[in-house]
């Protein structure tokens, strides 16, 4: 069990660490910055004697089982150090990975990617083999077979990371498509303004059907967006009107809106208790919504 510091979660559940790069928001990235610190203590050293690089994707079977030992209901970010969708991670081990959030329904399991297309893929025609090993498994130890299992998962919420309308227009149209109980998106690191209307209703893309209004993503399925800035060395600037817009397009359409962090040379800071801290206060108040599952 691995306690989070990030605001939206409670435990990250990491069977698949290392990843690489596909885009400007992955150019200052968290998990590769604390590969670079810790992994040279928690994994052994390659053949050459050099430290595991970031890049080095691994799979963990010995890890999938974890969410089933917590009994409390928690939120699991899902590879805070990793994609779950990486072109190197076999269908198989991504199966495996859903019949475990299948078997574990009382948690909130958050899947966030910046490869919507191998998403939409894999849960295309991943059901019949995440539902076999969901069988499987509890055939093997219970010696009975349960029958009621849903798709999407429930308890399994989806999302894409974007950070300029650029990504955005990418990767959240292939999100829409992908079957899930709950969608969101990361708008993290905040790198240029984002219009969720237009990327949702770009010519060729939807057919529009009424009004062209903010209100009609929660329609095909926007239940949840997080923003944040970029943080760490070199950040980049995020300009605060990025995060009034988004904000005030969630309020108009009724979409939980989180607000992360400010980050970079943005960050603003308060007095509190008599100290300097570092603050996400938006316009005087934190955002800190939650999608509820229909």
């Amino acid at each position: 069990m691995t306690k989070s510091k990030i605001e939206w979660t409670d435990e990250v559940w990491n069977p698949i660490t290392g990843c690489t790069k596909v885009s400007q928001g992955c150019k200052h990235c968290y998990a590769e910055t604390i590969a670079s610190r810790f992994w040279k203590d928690q994994y052994p050293p390659n053949a050459d004697g050099s430290p595991r690089k970031f890049t080095d994707v691994r799979l963990h079977p010995e890890r999938l089982e974890d969410p089933l030992k917590w009994k409390k209901p928690r939120r699991v970010f899902v590879n805070s150090m990793s994609d779950l969708f990486h072109n190197l991670v076999p269908v198989s081990f991504v199966a495996k990975v859903f019949a475990i959030m299948a078997i574990a329904r009382q948690h909130t399991f958050i899947v966030l990617t910046k490869r919507p297309d191998r998403m939409k893929f894999m849960l295309d025609g991943i059901f019949v083999q995440a539902l076999e090993i969901w069988q499987e498994y509890f055939c093997s130890i219970n010696g009975w077979c349960p029958q009621d299992f849903e798709w999407p998962l429930p308890n399994v919420w989806l999302g894409v990371s974007v950070e300029d309308q650029a990504t955005a227009d990418e990767r959240i149209p292939l999100l829409l498509q992908t079957p899930a109980a709950v969608r969101f998106v990361s708008y993290e690191p905040a790198l240029g303004p984002v219009d969720f209307v237009e990327t949702v209703f770009r010519p060729g893309v939807w057919e529009l059907t009424g009004a062209k209004t903010f209100t009609a993503i929660r329609i095909r399925g926007i239940d949840w967006i997080i923003m944040g800035g970029e943080s760490g060395p070199g950040a980049r600037p995020m300009h605060p009107d990025w995060a009034r817009s988004v904000r005030d397009q969630c309020v108009a359409a009724g979409v939980p809106f989180f607000f992360k962090q400010w980050g970079g040379p943005t960050k603003q800071k308060i007095v509190l208790d008599g100290k300097l801290v570092i603050h996400r206060l938006l316009d005087g108040r934190e955002w800190s919504e939650f999608p509820e599952a229909e």
